[in-house]
């Protein structure tokens, strides 16, 4: 009885080991096998015009990173909900090999990566700004975005 015990413990033990070893990768799938970049920007512009909401993650209102994180989960990617969070991840990628689908970050408080957008393509990004709401500005923009970009992130396996 005493050993029969034993070895129930020990197989949870590795069930739950194997488990945690797993589970992660199962949030990647889709981006291992990669993500059509057509398909990013066709889910993005679904909610073009939708207004700026403070903390929004639905269709009600987005905030950029809501925005963004809405965006990526409808093709199968869960992001960190912050646009700080979002910049610790992924592969860092310069602004001269830019593929449509990367994350772009932006520094627009003075205190680090404050703003996210997804990068279209011809040097334009859409994101949600809280004057225009998801839009797709320039991200070269010299009057606010050019100088305000940090750098840029790809997130999952992005595909033509």
């Amino acid at each position: 009885m005493k050993f029969q015990s034993q070895l129930f413990k020990v197989i949870s033990m590795l069930t739950i080991a194997l488990f945690l070893v797993i589970a992660p990768l199962g949030n990647h799938a889709d981006a291992a096998s990669g993500i059509k970049s057509t398909k990013i920007v066709t889910t993005a512009n679904k909610v073009m015009g939708t207004k700026y909401v403070y903390g929004g993650t639905t269709t009600k209102g987005f905030d950029c990173s809501g925005f963004v994180g809405y965006v990526y989960k409808k093709v199968g990617v869960k992001l960190p909900r912050t646009s700080g969070a979002m910049y610790k991840t992924g592969k860092k990628v310069s602004k001269k090999n830019l593929k449509a689908g990367d994350l772009v970050f932006f520094n627009t408080s003075g205190r680090g990566i404050s703003h996210a957008g997804i990068y279209i393509g011809k040097g334009k990004f859409v994101h949600s700004s809280s004057s225009k709401g998801v839009s797709v500005a320039k991200i070269n923009d010299p009057y606010y975005w050019g100088s305000k970009y940090v750098g840029a992130k790809r997130v999952a396996k992005v595909i033509k």
